[in-house]
């Protein structure tokens, strides 16, 4: 994908093998965000924290698109997304994760809206 680095892929494909290892224990992983990715022109942002290491187009995170929820995004479709003026999703470059995914989802829960 277009706004993906490599680093950043790879960091979210370990998350995800290392989340598949424990899946369905009490011993799932809270990770931090490794990227944020938005709509520069409106709603739309997304904190990931893992790939699917199966379908590295599928992501797992914090999904915004008006109602803050976690879940999964195909990362293809976002790719796909043409805007006004030209313009894609964005990654935001300056991101770094300060809390783990639950708290940013509580957080976001309560303001309505992702916050970070």
């Amino acid at each position: 994908m277009h706004f993906l680095t490599k680093e950043i892929t790879d960091q979210l494909i370990a998350n995800g093998r290392r989340q598949a290892d424990v899946r369905g224990t009490a011993n799932e992983i809270d990770f931090k965000p490794v990227t944020k990715l938005f709509n520069p022109c409106g709603t739309g942002t997304w904190l990931l924290t893992e790939l699917d290491p199966e379908n590295p187009t599928i992501a797992f995170g914090l999904c915004d698109l008006g109602y803050p929820e976690l879940g999964s995004v195909c990362l293809a479709e976002l790719a796909s997304v043409r805007l006004p003026f030209g313009l894609k999703i964005e990654r935001d470059p300056f991101f770094a994760a300060t809390k783990s995914i639950s708290v940013y989802a509580d957080e976001a829960r309560v303001a309505g809206r992702i916050a970070a």
